[in-house]
């Protein structure tokens, strides 16, 4: 049996991928379940924080978002038997690809697979609404009557936090960087039964012209929007940005301006420095800054019901 795994080359400046023969491994412990996989998203493999989380290893296993059928479980194992069909996302220190036939992975990553879902949508679509679900749910609070920015809407994280805010009666603005994004927004559809549209506005950022901020307090009546969900943020001057994409986010200064009183900043940006002049206006605002990162969810034991909560 093969699995793909990828290798950085000793610059760290290329990364090769590479199949290994694996063995037709047995269930090694009691709470393992062996699983044929069916699906397999193809998600980024985050090198730099394997390596500050002491993680790194010469070979990476590549794909972490699988479903498939279970073949045999562990003897301690409660939640699965075999013939069920399950999807989950491996941990970020797993040896095993989801790349391959067959993977053994901890009961606690996985979760039974709705029975209506495909196996490729359940796959590929895990990972962003784990990201989704955190970030209105743990990171900002969502609930009805708030109005939530969704940068990027058109992207799968976009697609998925549009659905979910809406679902929890939030008014929802979106951006789009083509006008193949803003159309693709217009056309999504509200749940049957539910007459106000999917989404309040889309503000379409491709010519780099509009304001983002401008276009929310104006959509708010001058009040601000109450969450926020960016999808990178602009730290310096568009001159000094090296790509087009880079130059049509948000400068972090303009998400500041366009909170509410009170309001959630959920930012995936790594890297986000504050200056003095933005962190005093947040505390005049009484507003928060949270960082997005779903991998927080397994480095902690504790945090174990909630993980599988979500999923």
């Amino acid at each position: 049996m093969k699995a793909l795994y990828c290798q950085q080359n000793s610059s760290g400046e290329e990364i090769i991928f590479v199949f290994q023969e694996r063995d037709n491994l047995p269930v090694a412990r009691d709470n393992d379940v062996k699983i044929q996989v069916k699906a397999c998203a193809l998600s980024w493999t985050d090198i730099k924080l394997l390596s500050e989380m002491k993680m790194k290893k010469e070979f990476l296993p590549v794909g972490r978002e699988i479903a498939g059928v279970v073949l045999e479980v562990g003897s301690k194992v409660s939640f699965f038997q075999p013939d069920d069909e399950v999807v989950g996302i491996l941990p970020l220190d797993s040896e095993e690809s989801g790349l391959c036939e067959v993977a053994v992975i901890h009961e606690h990553y996985l979760v039974h697979k709705p029975e209506k879902v495909p196996w490729v949508e359940a796959a590929g679509t895990i990972r962003d609404g784990l990201r989704a679900y955190t970030a209105l749910h743990y990171l900002s609070h969502v609930s009805p009557g708030k109005t939530v920015l969704v940068m990027d809407g058109a992207s799968p994280f976009g697609t998925i936090a549009i659905q979910l805010a809406q679902h929890r009666g939030a008014k929802v603005i979106s951006t789009a960087y083509s006008l193949e994004d803003k159309q693709y927004l217009e056309r999504l559809r509200p749940p049957v039964g539910m007459r106000q549209p999917l989404i309040a506005r889309v503000i379409d950022v491709s010519n780099g012209k509009t304001d983002v901020a401008e276009s929310c307090l104006e959509e708010t009546g001058g009040l601000g929007v109450d969450i926020v969900l960016d999808a990178g943020v602009r730290l310096y001057s568009k001159e000094d940005e090296s790509t087009l994409k880079q130059q049509l986010l948000p400068h972090k200064h303009d998400i500041i301006t366009l909170l509410s009183a009170g309001g959630h900043w959920v930012t995936t940006e790594k890297n986000l420095q504050l200056d003095p002049p933005d962190s005093h206006c947040l505390f005049l605002k009484g507003a928060t800054v949270s960082f997005l990162n779903d991998e927080v969810w397994n480095l902690s034991n504790v945090q174990q019901g909630k993980y599988l909560y979500i999923l």
